[in-house]
């Protein structure tokens, strides 16, 4: 960024303040698209986390070219749009834009819309840090406000009904790891065949960061991987049901069986259709399309709270959920509809003169 000289005074002889001018460090990309992928990799943002910031702008950019971005079934194969990374500075792009953001929030839950709003922000912050563009059209876009949920952890007999539903071996593995290892969902996709320590029971994973770190598992998940895994060495741990489209990375190939890695979106969406009905007891089967099932965090969300329920320590939840501030355990530690249930059963006074 260069600073303009002051060549006058301004109207009754006040310093005119000098002007900032933006200089671009580079040519932009020929598209927003490409930006992206600038922005994902010069931006240094882990490959874990890059999936999650690669959906969430690519749901920005239909956007920000005036249209409102598919959800649901219509998501799934829809190509994003085409266009300048340069046209984001439109004047007539903020007002409409404020309009498909207020649509979008009446649609989706507060905290995934107010996620891709801060991951919206970063991007063009760093866009117009490399000259690329000027303005911020988001200004004005309020984020939403999140009520605590206090049902996020599931209780004791929702896991073992989880376990009971006849699903593909793949997501059997998939979410046994989730909910014993305390992962996050995006690291856990992220896992190569090489990265298993499988007679350890741990894995080595890329943290949010970028850091290298471990997540354990127990017995569940470790019978599991060996019927998952049979006799692969490498390649992506979770994969898709067919082969791998042309164009996708060598790192998201399986060398063995030429089938990608599992996106989180697909991951995320087996697991919603399939918990619908657990997520809704007094529903009808023939209701199901109309219903909402649980998101993959919950089983993260689960396995802390039944930790700190059974007296895991400060330290050892830290490690588990790998956060680094002990304020971040708060929503974690506060104990769940079981352990509430037991306690106010182990106090009724008629329950004690039974007993």
């Amino acid at each position: 960024m260069t600073i303009e000289p002051v060549t006058d005074l301004g109207s009754g002889g006040a310093l005119r303040l000098p002007r900032a001018r933006v200089v671009s460090l580079s040519a932009p990309p020929a598209s927003y698209t490409a930006a992206v992928e600038r922005y994902l990799t010069g931006a240094g943002i882990a490959k874990s986390s890059a999936r999650i910031y690669r959906i969430s702008l690519t749901t920005w950019g239909w956007m920000l070219t005036g249209e409102p971005a598919p959800t649901g079934p219509a998501r799934r194969g829809a190509k994003p749009p085409v266009f300048p990374i340069t046209s984001i500075d439109d004047p007539a792009l903020p007002e409409v834009l404020a309009e498909l953001a207020a649509a979008r929030a009446d649609e989706m839950d507060a905290d995934t819309v107010n996620r891709e709003l801060s991951i919206a922000r970063k991007a063009i912050g760093w866009w117009q840090r490399q000259g690329w563009i000027e303005g911020d059209p988001t200004i004005g876009i309020e984020r939403r406000p999140a009520p605590p949920d206090r049902t996020k952890a599931l209780a004791e007999n929702q896991i073992a009904a989880l376990w009971r539903l006849d699903v593909a071996l793949r997501e059997k593995t998939q979410w046994k790891m989730l909910y014993e290892s305390a992962a996050r969902a995006d690291e856990v996709l992220c896992l190569n065949v090489e990265d298993l320590y499988p007679q350890d029971k741990r894995g080595k994973i890329t943290a949010k960061g970028g850091a290298t770190e471990w997540i354990h598992w127990q017995s569940g998940t470790a019978q599991l991987l060996l019927r998952l895994i049979t006799r692969r060495t490498r390649g992506p741990l979770f994969l898709t049901d067919r082969k791998a489209p042309a164009g996708t990375p060598t790192l998201d190939v399986c060398p063995e069986t030429g089938r990608g890695r599992l996106s989180y979106r697909r991951a995320e969406e087996i697991f919603e259709e399939n918990t619908r009905l657990l997520a809704n007891p007094l529903a009808s089967p023939e209701d199901i399309e109309d219903l909402d099932g649980w998101t993959l965090h919950r089983l993260r969300h689960s396995a802390l709270t039944h930790d700190a329920e059974e007296g895991a320590s400060t330290p050892m939840l830290l490690a588990r959920s790998r956060h680094a501030s002990v304020r971040s355990l708060e929503r974690y530690a506060r104990p769940g509809v079981d352990s509430v249930a037991r306690h106010v059963v182990e106090r009724d006074p008629a329950a004690r003169r039974r007993t």
